[in-house]
């Protein structure tokens, strides 16, 4: 069985810093150069909303929620976790306003380089409305 090396903790930080910069990437540039360090080219994100491949979908998404919400800020709860080529990120997005939007947890598989493969995600507590679709 290959073992994929542990992440150096000032790694898993920039990994983490990249995520925050994604979410909060005010130019394209910014949020294609932050996808580009915290993404494989081929990630597979997989949310309550549905599945997305690839960092052009999720950049697309991206840009696509903050069109229709308004200005948002993403930010961690907590300090992010990692072993084992796994990471835990517990987030809230918080609207233009200051007030929360949402909160939810990402699990995150890193592939060998440390970059993210796929994303998780569960929301801890759904934006006001929100009604996930039927799961199998």
């Amino acid at each position: 069985m290959t073992e994929t090396p542990a992440l150096q903790p000032l790694d898993f930080a920039r990994l983490a810093d990249a995520c925050v910069r994604f979410g909060n990437g005010g130019t394209e540039h910014e949020r294609h150069c932050a996808a580009a360090a915290a993404f494989t080219d081929d990630v597979e994100y997989r949310a309550p909303i549905g599945v997305l491949s690839g960092t052009q979908a999720l950049r697309g998404f991206r840009d696509q929620f903050v069109g229709h919400i308004g200005t948002a800020g993403f930010r961690l709860r907590e300090r992010a976790q990692c072993h084992h080529a796994r990471a835990r990120l517990a987030w809230e997005i918080r609207t233009g306003d200051g007030s929360s939007f949402a909160t939810g947890t990402d699990i995150l598989h890193l592939d060998e380089d440390g970059r993210i493969s796929s994303v998780a995600v569960f929301l801890d507590r759904a934006p006001e409305g929100f009604t996930a679709p039927d799961q199998p």
